[in-house]
């Protein structure tokens, strides 16, 4: 979990040595620009396997968790159906993944890799080793980057919806 808040740094009482509306002081600032720098580092590294930041997340969720339904896959990547939809669809089309409406219940999609899709993920194990190598970062630093991350993801979403 998140540590208590900033001594100091409440929005009635400004800080004397930080300002509180400064651009570097800003979490949602450095969040973005974290975001944008790691998929484009990520970007030559995904080319080789044809594919796109968004779409490598979309095939992640699937080789972790095997078919899985559009809703499932919506919730896992955190992405609305609207967003997600294209995603799929270009993953198809490159003959990765296949949509299936099960005949049990026609209203559902379920999302299944093709042989193509399976095989991509040989391909695929080397972008963790590649993208550790460009960060120059250990093993332990990004798990406990990524820790910090989902405290944030967690505490935004919950403040969010309270």
């Amino acid at each position: 979990m998140l540590g208590a808040p900033i001594v100091g740094y409440t929005a009635d009482v400004p800080s004397p040595t930080r300002d509180p509306l400064a651009l570097e002081e800003q979490v949602c600032f450095a969040l973005a620009v974290a975001s944008r720098s790691v998929v484009a580092a990520y970007k030559p590294v995904l080319e080789p396997l044809g594919l796109t930041h968004p779409q490598y997340l979309v095939m992640l969720a699937l080789w972790q968790h095997g078919e899985v339904g559009i809703k499932d896959l919506s919730e896992l990547l955190h992405l609305d159906p609207g967003t997600l939809s294209p995603l799929v669809k270009r993953l198809e089309h490159l003959g990765l993944l296949e949509r299936v409406r099960p005949s049990h219940d026609q209203r559902t999609l379920q999302i299944t890799l093709t042989p193509a899709g399976r095989s991509l993920k040989r391909k695929a194990l080397q972008v963790p080793a590649a993208m550790l190598n460009k960060f120059g970062m250990t093993v332990e630093d990004l798990q406990r980057t990524n820790a910090l991350l989902h405290d944030i993801i967690e505490a935004a979403q919950t403040a969010a919806n309270p």
